[in-house]
């Protein structure tokens, strides 16, 4: 079972919620997909995420793929630690391996995500 204390999207990335913060990341079914990774482009500070929408890419040795905004808001820090290091996500995608922090800008969107049970299950049925 993925860790309850967050959200998820179907797309495999989940966010944590922290006051009126919100820590994103990929879990770790995605990890295990891409395997080998070798690059990952996290936007800059400041940027304005949308929900839904690309906010990063992560390369590995067999593709390049977008990774999508759970929620809206605004990037306030990168995980510097994982940007020298991508096998951080590999050994520790729930804790270590967050990708940006972000000021949520509608805090209410999180409610709309699927909780792990029912992540769990949009694996069961791909």
């Amino acid at each position: 079972m993925r860790p309850e204390d967050r959200k998820y999207l179907k797309s495999h990335e989940w966010v944590k919620v922290e006051g009126e913060y919100a820590y994103i990341g990929i879990t770790d079914y995605a990890v295990g997909h891409l395997s080998d990774l070798v690059f990952l482009d996290l936007p800059d500070l400041g940027t304005d995420l949308m929900k839904e929408e690309p906010f990063a890419e992560i390369e590995s040795v067999k593709a390049v793929s977008d990774l999508y905004c759970p929620i809206t808001g605004e990037v306030v820090e990168q995980n510097e630690e994982l940007l020298g290091d991508l096998n951080i996500l590999t050994s520790d995608p729930w804790d270590k391996g967050w990708m940006v922090k972000v000021r949520m800008q509608i805090p209410s969107e999180v409610d709309q995500l699927l909780d792990a049970a029912g992540y769990e299950k949009s694996l069961d049925d791909a």
